[in-house]
């Protein structure tokens, strides 16, 4: 590929490889440049562009990265189209992530012009979840580590193994002093995690915590058509000797392995009775937090073996956290109104008005940033925390008798990040959650915000509201407070976005109409147009 800087009537048929913005003219990285493009550049005094061309034996980007993830995908995987030199594979159904890490590693060696990048292997993935993407770094690659890629995808290396368990077995034992409560409890956890995979507990059991009456519940389960047993003992596992595995063996089992190196979750038996899989849980497994449990849980869910090299190798990145979108159990019954905060950024330098403060402008006989403050009040977020940096003081003054609190923040200069970790540190402990409003977006009103926060639900895995216009995600956003710790982490000036996707299993989009959602002021030209959208001229 021949890359470099040429006169613009010598780049017709080569691939801009920066973007060019001059006056009216702007000319995106990417483009496929043709005679009405180069003279544009002579016309806008452009003497010189870098450009990429190829030569005989190139392969183009797009072409490239579509045909080694066309080779990769296998059962349950769809491909999207190739665009920029990125072709992304995602889950067609919910399942369990299987990959080929020696494989997808030699690719990866091929060239540093190739490369594939997956989710963990064995990750529970949902219908529509990108699972993998590939991406060809420069504008084209040479056919030869093209062709050795798709070599070393003779077979598919990337598929979603889909849930074929649907009976679960549930078989808890008793001892003095263990609450009816916690079993219930621990019966609704499990079914919760069962739902995903579209699995039920068909039958259950309780029983003192001995070996003959464990191993006749397990027997009765088994013979009712259990597919999956899951046992949860009233003591630990402490031994291969102990209650539950003896039960086991009494019932023709085999105890396939015993303990495993990811905390939580050291305490798990892995045996089978009858030709299906039997879990003796670990005692983490009567919360919802991830755990090894979990781990192996969703695997025999998708009837995956789980040998005993697999659980062996599991001590690195054992130390879990918790799944963030399953609910946690509170000990008390939540309140029925939940608490959702506002925040309304009002720091910036407003740096593309020329010098004026755009959320001083009036629009209508009220300044920009108090449309959008009354209209956060009309909604139903309490309290409203209004940042301000930049000119703090005639913006505060702008405000001035509206029931919000302010909070400074010094650091403005640095980005939207500084202002967003100003706020959430100001939230009071109690919010459930917060949106997060922009101060120069005077055409949401309370109702697109009511939308939205009426959109979370956290019961069901709706942990992010965002709202969507034709496809396009806007703002304001509403966050879960399970968020706080990741929005406190932003920095520079790129806002939350990157945490939409990096959380898209918890995301729920709200479909709107008309352009509020994605109309920010940043120009003279936009606080026109504005101004004619509200107040009618």
């Amino acid at each position: 590929m021949k890359f470099g800087a040429v006169a613009p009537k010598e780049a017709v048929g080569g691939t801009a490889v920066h973007t060019i913005r001059h006056g009216a003219l702007v000319l995106k990285k990417g483009t496929l440049i043709g005679p009405a493009d180069a003279a544009a550049l002579e016309a806008a005094g452009i003497t010189d562009i870098v450009v990429a061309r190829l030569e005989p034996g190139d392969v183009s980007e797009d072409v490239a990265a579509a045909e080694i993830a066309k080779a990769i995908a296998g059962e349950g995987v769809h491909v999207d189209l190739a665009f920029t030199g990125r072709a992304n594979l995602f889950a067609r159904s919910a399942g369990v992530l299987v990959v080929d890490k020696d494989a997808i590693d030699r690719i990866n060696r091929i060239d540093e012009a190739i490369t594939v990048a997956t989710l963990s292997a064995y990750k529970p993935v949902v219908a529509g979840e990108m699972i993998a993407t590939v991406k060809i770094i420069p504008f084209a690659v040479a056919a030869a580590p093209r062709d050795l890629a798709l070599a070393a995808a003779k077979r598919p290396l990337v598929r979603v193994a889909p849930y074929r368990v649907r009976k679960v077995g549930v078989v808890s034992t008793l001892l003095p002093g263990l609450s009816p409560k916690v079993i219930d409890k621990t019966l609704k956890i499990t079914a919760e995690r069962l739902a995903p995979a579209n699995a039920t507990i068909i039958a259950e059991r309780r029983v003192p915590h001995e070996c003959v009456a464990l191993a006749r519940a397990l027997a009765e389960v088994l013979k009712q058509g259990a597919e999956l047993v899951v046992v949860f003992g009233a003591s630990a596992i402490a031994d291969r000797r102990d209650v539950i595995p003896a039960a086991l063996e009494a019932v023709g089992g085999r105890i396939e392995h015993f303990g495993m190196p990811v905390d939580p979750g050291n305490l798990l038996l892995l045996g089978a009775a009858g030709g299906r899989p039997v879990l003796g849980a670990p005692g983490c497994a009567r919360s919802p937090k991830e755990n090894g449990f979990d781990w192996v849980l969703m695997r025999l869910l998708a009837r995956l073996p789980v040998p005993r090299e697999d659980i062996t190798g599991m001590g690195v990145g054992g130390l879990l956290m918790e799944i963030v979108t399953r609910p946690q159990p509170r000990e008390e019954p939540p309140h029925p109104a939940r608490s959702i905060a506002a925040l309304v950024l009002a720091a910036g330098r407003s740096s593309r008005m020329g010098g004026a403060n755009k959320l001083l402008a009036a629009i209508g006989g009220r300044p920009l940033v108090r449309i959008v403050v009354e209209e956060t009040l009309a909604s139903r977020a309490r309290p409203v925390i209004v940042v301000t940096g930049h000119q703090r003081e005639r913006v505060e003054a702008a405000l001035a008798g509206l029931p919000v609190a302010f909070v400074h923040n010094p650091s403005f200069a640095d980005g939207l990040g500084t202002s967003l970790k100003a706020g959430i540190a100001a939230l009071p402990a109690a919010a459930d959650g917060v949106v997060v409003c922009l101060g120069d977006m005077p055409q949401v009103d309370a109702a697109l915000i009511d939308r939205l926060i009426g959109a979370l639900d956290p019961d069901k895995g709706a942990l992010i509201a965002v709202p969507s216009i034709d496809g396009q995600r806007g703002n304001p956003v509403v966050w879960s407070s399970r968020f706080f710790p990741d929005l406190m982490a932003v920095e520079g000036d790129i806002g939350a976005r990157h945490l939409i996707g990096r959380y898209s299993e918890a995301v729920v989009e709200v479909p709107l109409t008309g352009n509020a959602a994605l109309t920010d002021v940043d120009t003279p030209e936009a606080l026109l147009a504005a101004k004619a959208e509200l107040e009618g001229t």
